[in-house]
């Protein structure tokens, strides 16, 4: 099988559509196909974008065609937790809602997808229940795909717990999606069920040496830094900061943690999303690469043409625009 793996829509439909026909596909009643091909989504179809119902029904109709195959995403992972209500707690949410702390910034995150299902109870319903189907990560034949970082560590440690198909059980999420009390639990090499799915979906993040921080780009001063897990040369917090070149230089020279050094298999190619990429779609090695382009923030959506080579090659990117 040949796949066409595409990076993260947040719900820029007429993005995916434009996409797809460029590909070849062609809309046979409201499903995508091609004659030779599969689509692979890496998630995140909803949040920022202005098209999210639409968006949503695209991939789902292909998937439940077989025309694509799909996994979860961070933003369909909070999704399900903003949905469902906490077991414990009446009134609350496994993702907090107004007024209850950090409420209104998850309310801000996620209000694009809100306006479009909120006064659709029911279609709300059915789509939080069919991104409760979707698989934390794929391990193909020839090919793999998680959303945000392959830990092959927090898999082997997830799958006793996961569904057969390793998509999430609704029993599961409250612990898949509500952080420990304990916050040093994050940052140490035991796994949990909430950080083995936050680093799947999210990445890997890591407390940066007492005395040190950056300020974001909105101004608000980290204590953790995001890390480019993929890059095995990246050793030190300087080099594997997910910063700008000028922000690094500012961090310590000090190696980063033993068990953020993620000895990922490499045996066939694994494609991921999550990271806003930008400029010219360019593979991070000759077995990696990231399909997310910032679609959701003005960049194309972007996918990569996968026909069974072993050695990934910057030709096979394809953009929306």
């Amino acid at each position: 099988m040949c796949y066409d793996i595409i990076g993260d829509i947040h719900g820029q439909a007429d993005k995916l559509v434009n996409l797809l026909e460029k590909m070849g596909y062609t809309l046979h009643g409201k499903v995508w196909t091609h004659s030779s091909r599969q689509v692979i989504f890496v998630g995140d179809f909803i949040d920022r974008g202005l098209q999210q119902l639409a968006t949503v029904e695209i991939a789902r109709s292909m998937v439940e065609a077989g025309t694509a195959l799909a996994i979860l995403g961070n933003h369909e992972l909070n999704a399900i937790a903003w949905f469902m209500p906490h077991p414990e707690q009446v009134g609350e949410y496994l993702r907090p809602h107004p007024p209850y702390k950090n409420g209104d910034k998850n309310h801000h995150q996620h209000e694009v997808f809100l306006n479009e299902v909120e006064h659709l109870p029911e279609t709300h319903k059915d789509i939080i229940d069919w991104f409760l189907t979707l698989p934390l990560w794929l391990d193909l034949p020839d090919i793999r795909v998680v959303h945000a970082c392959w830990h092959s560590q927090f898999i082997d440690f997830l799958k006793p717990s996961l569904n057969a198909d390793n998509s999430i059980p609704p029993s599961l999420m409250r612990k898949a999606t509500r952080e420990p009390d304990n916050l040093a639990e994050k940052d140490t090499a035991n796994p949990s069920i909430f950080k083995a799915v936050e680093a799947i979906c999210k990445g890997i993040e890591i407390p940066l040496p007492q005395g040190h921080s950056f300020t974001d780009k909105d101004g608000t001063k980290r204590h953790r830094v995001r890390v480019r897990w993929w890059d095995t040369s990246a050793t030190t917090y300087r080099q594997a900061a997910m910063l700008s070149e000028r922000e690094r230089e500012h961090l310590p020279d000090l190696p980063i943690p033993e068990h953020a050094r993620l000895n990922y298999p490499l045996d066939k190619p694994l494609f991921f999303g999550h990271y806003w990429m930008t400029g010219t779609p360019t593979v991070l090695s000759d077995k990696v690469a990231c399909v997310d382009y910032s679609a959701g923030n003005g960049g194309s959506l972007v996918a990569y043409r996968w026909d069974g080579e072993t050695t990934l090659d910057n030709a096979k990117f394809i953009c929306s625009t």
